[in-house]
């Protein structure tokens, strides 16, 4: 199984963002996670359009933008004309799924939906042969460093069987508390895609982090 490490830029220094994304795409980073935040779906308030046209600017890797924000639709055509690669919303402020998802993919974007710790996978078995990343919180999204949910392991065990049952390729992805102590429960339970901000922002070494958490996702004897 394909291991992917998407360091988040909420945790990176602002004052020298485009080093910092440059940095961890030189480092081994298989995507840039980027959080978009409206200080209504989510308390803060985050990033836009001109962040995103900096991490593709800095990085020739996979633009991963998640949403959490209420109507994400207004915002599909900037984000993509930005040069975001994937575009994930969120169940809990998307009631027409189908149709969002349908747009992000005529946009030629990869669609992605993001469940919150009290959201059931219930929400997206309908159109989970329409997803191409299932995104997991394993906390309650809106801050950085914040500590992992334990319950969120079995979710994401849930989640893999629901995508095999469907015959889903797509992207199985976790975050929040992504670390050195979380990482490989979350692979052995089947996700494939792991969203780390202060575990690797925050280390001496952010690339050496990258590395770190990358061999973390093995079987231990």
């Amino acid at each position: 199984m394909t291991v992917r490490i998407a360091p988040s830029v909420l945790s990176a220094d602002f004052c020298r963002l485009g080093d910092e994304i440059a940095m961890c795409d030189a480092g081994g980073a298989d995507w840039i996670h980027v959080d978009v935040m409206d200080g209504r779906f989510v308390p803060s308030l985050s990033f836009g359009v001109k962040v995103i046209e900096a991490a593709r600017r800095a990085s020739t890797k996979v633009i991963d933008v998640h949403l959490m924000v209420v109507e994400p639709e207004r915002y599909f055509d900037d984000y993509v004309k930005a040069g975001a690669d994937v575009l994930t919303i969120h169940a809990e402020a998307a009631p027409h799924l189908d149709r969002q998802l349908s747009r992000i993919k005529a946009l030629g974007c990869r669609a992605g939906v993001a469940l919150n710790p009290a959201t059931p996978l219930a929400m997206i078995e309908e159109v989970a042969h329409l997803v191409d990343v299932l995104l997991i919180m394993s906390v309650n999204p809106g801050y950085g460093g914040q500590q992992f949910i334990a319950y969120s392991v079995d979710k994401i065990a849930r989640a893999r069987r629901l995508l095999d049952q469907v015959g889903s390729g797509a992207v199985l992805e976790v975050d929040g508390g992504v670390s050195r102590d979380t990482i490989h429960r979350c692979w052995a339970a089947g996700a494939d895609t792991f969203v780390a901000g202060n575990a690797i922002f925050g280390a001496p070494n952010p690339q050496a982090e990258i590395a770190i958490l990358r061999n973390l996702c093995v079987e231990q004897v």
